[in-house]
């Protein structure tokens, strides 16, 4: 009897169709029809789930989905552990802080005000630096924050700058390169590492180790 399909938790937005064509040019086709949340790969090996990215560990943290991919800032921000699996070669961006380029700093020497959804990187990242932070959480466009005047600094995932730009502020600092993985909840990779790791070869970029 064939095993039950893995099943994998994808997010909705830019990082999916970068994953499907990623799948399909080793084997793994799917798509999602009529609105539908759920689809099986051709070959039935993969039940995939779409998700919003931001909720996507909780889906693999309580074991709806076994697997999951999505970026590095989405899995620190869930506070959940998992078991990494591999690291993928697209996606790829970076957390950066950033201000208006005419901004002049009048806040206390060493202290900083910053806008961000990235709240449990923010805080932690600064107070790695012993820098107090003010953390003012906005989950919409934080770019406003700055142009406002509600918080002088944000930290916020940079792809091509553009959106800083049209918006009159500058990156200051990279913080972190952000990458794209694929992971699994530990209970499930226990159960399943076999099928799990044959995945895993399937979907290593050819060349690589």
């Amino acid at each position: 009897m064939k095993p039950a399909p893995l099943t994998l938790a994808l997010p909705k937005g830019r990082l999916f169709d970068q994953v499907q064509e990623h799948f399909a040019a080793r084997g793994l086709r799917f798509d999602f029809n009529d609105r539908k949340l759920t689809a099986l790969d051709e070959t039935g090996t993969l039940q995939i789930i779409l998700v919003k990215n931001a909720d996507l560990p909780t889906y693999v943290h309580h074991g709806i989905a076994g697997l999951g991919i999505c970026g590095d800032d989405v899995l620190y921000e869930s506070g959940h552990e998992f078991t990494h699996l591999l690291p993928l070669s697209f996606g790829g961006t970076k957390m950066a802080l950033a201000a208006r380029k005419d901004h002049v700093r009048n806040e206390p020497p060493g202290h900083l005000t910053i806008a961000t959804k990235f709240t449990r990187f923010t805080r932690d990242y600064f107070q790695g630096l012993g820098i107090p932070v003010k953390i003012i959480r906005l989950d919409g466009s934080v770019e406003l924050a700055p142009v406002l005047g509600l918080a002088p600094y944000i930290v916020d995932l940079v792809e091509t700058g553009s959106t800083l730009k049209a918006n009159g502020l500058e990156v200051l600092e990279t913080l972190k390169l952000i990458g794209v993985n694929l992971f699994a909840n530990t209970a499930y990779f226990k159960l399943r590492y076999q099928e799990i790791g044959r995945l895993v070869d399937t979907l290593r970029d050819r060349g690589n180790p």
